[in-house]
């Protein structure tokens, strides 16, 4: 994978996690307006997970970067997107597998992982290149404070 330059999300975490990784899947566009992408066609897809937090794991870990793409690679490699109908809808716009559906997807994921660890982590955003000239940025705005209401570290 070529190195890249990804947007900044700014925040106010200690520290930032970048993981980078891709995966083959195919998909469509059951929208009218998709053009051509109404067509199955496949993409590799190159992705960027952001993640951050003040504190580290006990194996002095923020996150292991392969549990990150395990969870995405396991899911989506050599798929068709649209079969994810957990992820996916064909009725729902919202959850037509486009680019922009795909990255916050792979962020609600990728989140729903973090939630179940020690150290509190979030996902800050998702970066999701489809071709080499159209990519997507997600960030799961407003940020939400994940600690457990008391927590001491809060």
């Amino acid at each position: 994978m070529l190195q890249q330059i990804y947007p900044v999300a700014p925040h106010p975490y200690r520290y930032e996690l970048n993981k980078d990784f891709q995966f083959a899947a195919a998909h469509y566009v059951p929208a009218e307006e998709a053009g051509k992408c109404r067509q199955l066609h496949g993409h590799t897809y190159f992705v960027n997970v952001t993640v951050a937090g003040d504190e580290l794991d006990g194996a002095g870990f923020l996150v292991n970067f392969s549990d990150i793409k395990r969870l995405i690679h396991a899911r989506f490699d050599h798929t068709l997107l649209n079969d994810d109908t957990v992820s996916f809808s064909a009725e729902e716009p919202d959850r037509y597998p486009t680019t922009e559906v795909v990255a916050r997807t792979i962020c609600e994921l990728v989140q729903s992982y973090l939630d179940g660890r020690p150290n509190y982590p979030v996902c800050l955003q998702v970066f999701v290149r489809e071709t080499p000239t159209s990519y997507c940025v997600y960030r799961p705005w407003p940020k939400v404070n994940r600690r457990p209401a008391g927590d001491a570290h809060a």
